[in-house]
């Protein structure tokens, strides 16, 4: 399935490792074949995805809680302090 990435936000979190890190917060979206009339357009699947601006992917905890995906580094946000 083709997926495309809206940016919603992006904010600095605090790593346990001492690092800052920009995270952006991203919109999926998918295709949207309800209307067809010969343009694209997309819909939110209604999944946030959060990424560094590297790339690197974060898994979010079902307690809300941020790690690095690669390094299971620990973020803590203004909002988690």
């Amino acid at each position: 399935m083709d997926l495309r990435l809206q940016l919603l936000e992006s904010f600095t979190a605090q790593g346990s490792d001492g690092t800052a890190y920009k995270v952006f917060a991203y919109d999926r979206l998918a295709p949207d074949p309800s209307l067809a009339d010969g343009s694209e357009h997309w819909a939110s699947t209604g999944q946030v995805e959060y990424r560094l601006a590297d790339g690197r992917r974060i898994d979010v905890g079902r307690d809300g809680s941020l790690s690095i995906a690669s390094t299971g580094v620990r973020l803590k946000t203004a909002a988690h302090s």
